[in-house]
């Protein structure tokens, strides 16, 4: 297991009825982040959440929101989820016209910065931009849709990302979270971790397994429990 190692639940599995119990629900069972899917119907296939709902569930939790942009374009919203609590957040580059600049605008907002990357994306967009990455987020699903299932081949970009990583702080440059998003659960997380990840995203595998009193200390204890054996 990586000596740091992170468990962002996501609020697009949570019950949206009660999102403010959720949310302290999944911080009191120790998650490390709450993690907040944006879609716009257009850069993906749905539709969800947007900087007022990040403004509703600041106050609820102490632990960071990290952000998750599936829309385009992107830079109009960076501000506006900066003010309303936002302490990462990351974006596709395909979605902006100007990668780099992107990522600039996220610091100067005050948060951590990353990009996202879907299956088919390659690694090659860390490239020119490593000096500006707090967190890389590797997409193990088609973006758009909570519950899929995990695309196997993200283990050896998991692989490589690490290597990247690993090699530019090496070199003296800044540390870099890896994070992993899509279809986690209990039974392939350790392999996930030891592929290269220190921060997994898990929605469905944690907001489907509730405990009687509505709490997810169980799950959250399960998915510590299977990324130790990495």
């Amino acid at each position: 297991m990586t000596p740091t190692f992170r468990i962002a639940p996501s609020i697009l599995s949570a019950d949206f009825s009660r999102l403010g119990e959720e949310v302290r629900a999944i911080e009191a069972a120790g998650a490390d982040l709450v993690h907040f899917d944006v879609m716009d119907n257009h850069y993906v296939p749905n539709l969800t959440i947007g900087p007022l709902v990040c403004e509703a569930i600041r106050p609820h939790v102490k632990i960071a929101i990290d952000v998750h942009l599936m829309v385009e374009p992107v830079d109009a919203l960076i501000p506006l989820f900066a003010k309303a609590g936002a302490n990462l957040i990351t974006f596709h580059p395909e979605a902006s016209r100007h990668v780099d600049r992107t990522l600039q605008l996220i610091r100067d907002h005050g948060c951590k910065a990353g990009i996202a990357l879907n299956p088919a994306t390659p690694l090659a967009w860390m490239d020119h931009v490593m000096d500006r990455l707090d967190i890389v987020l590797l997409m193990s699903v088609n973006p758009g849709f909570g519950g899929q299932k995990f695309i196997p081949a993200t283990l050896g970009k998991l692989r490589e990302a690490r290597r990247r990583i690993d090699a530019h702080t090496a070199a003296g440059g800044q540390p870099i979270w890896l994070e992993v998003d899509g279809g986690v659960k209990t039974d392939n997380i350790g392999e996930i971790v030891a592929a290269g990840a220190d921060t997994c995203v898990a929605g469905s595998a944690v907001f489907g397994a509730p405990d009687a009193d509505g709490g997810y200390r169980s799950v959250m204890n399960e998915l510590r429990r299977a990324a130790r054996t990495a």
